[in-house]
């Protein structure tokens, strides 16, 4: 299970110091698959980040399954079973895709177990196997390969952040089956950001964060009235406190 106890997290700027997420409390048993979603802006990003060990707490803790992740770093965190796929993710420039499929395993892997992970997410994987993680590949593919470094790393905690950013649409329905396929396994924890329908229906619960806080939570049936309401409406009860209306 993960656990957020009163989890706060501020930035400092010119203007001083900003609360970007206010007492965020939460849990989530495992094999649960939990969409995060929201106006941009509200906290979504930080929440994953911080979970992940990127971001600071200022305050509160982070535990899964009984163990305090609130003073590891990054590393320790991975090692605990937590990866993240960022929004944007890096290149590696003189790696080969298969290389880094192969440091994400934390071992040797067979071709065919490679090309396995980059069928996953929609790759041909004869087409990019041996290709190196740079500028020549475009930002949906570099976004697919590290979705499929994350299946190699095969984490308990998993999160993805908006894992259809710069994705086709065909490469988009392979990978909501990959999500549900992970998801039947029942022995991954999933947490995705997302303001994608077709997502959001895949989840067992979807939170709802605005502002910094946790405004609502509960089946798509629940949270999707609320998102597809008039966006005027919504911004003036999910907002206000933002002073983004």
């Amino acid at each position: 299970m993960l656990e957020l106890k009163n989890l706060c997290v501020s930035a400092q700027s010119e203007g001083g110091k900003t609360e970007i997420l206010k007492n965020i409390s939460l849990q989530v048993e495992s094999g649960k698959f939990l969409v995060v979603t929201g106006p941009n802006g509200g906290g979504k990003t930080t929440l994953a980040r911080t979970i992940m060990g990127i971001m600071p707490a200022e305050s509160g803790e982070i535990v899964l399954d009984g163990t305090d992740l609130t003073d590891l770093d990054i590393t320790a965190r991975a090692k605990a079973g937590v990866s993240y796929a960022f929004q944007q993710p890096p290149r590696f420039k003189g790696m080969k895709v298969k290389d880094l499929l192969e440091i994400a395993a934390g071992k040797a892997l067979r071709l065919d177990e490679s090309c396995a992970f980059l069928t996953q997410v929609g790759l041909c994987a004869s087409d990019y196997i041996a290709r190196d993680v740079d500028g020549s590949l475009s930002g949906g593919e570099v976004k697919r390969i590290e979705i499929a470094t994350i299946l190699a790393r095969g984490s308990k905690l998993m999160i993805f952040d908006e894992p259809e950013a710069g994705i086709d649409l065909w490469s988009f329905a392979r990978l909501t089956e990959t999500f549900r396929q992970l998801h039947a396994r029942g022995d991954v924890t999933i947490i995705i950001i997302s303001h994608q329908e077709r997502i959001i229906r895949l989840a067992d619960e979807v939170l709802l964060i605005a502002g910094g806080q946790i405004r609502d939570r509960g089946p798509a049936d629940k949270i999707l009235p609320m998102i597809l309401s008039d966006t005027v409406v919504g911004c003036n009860m999910l907002d206000q406190e933002a002073g983004r209306c």
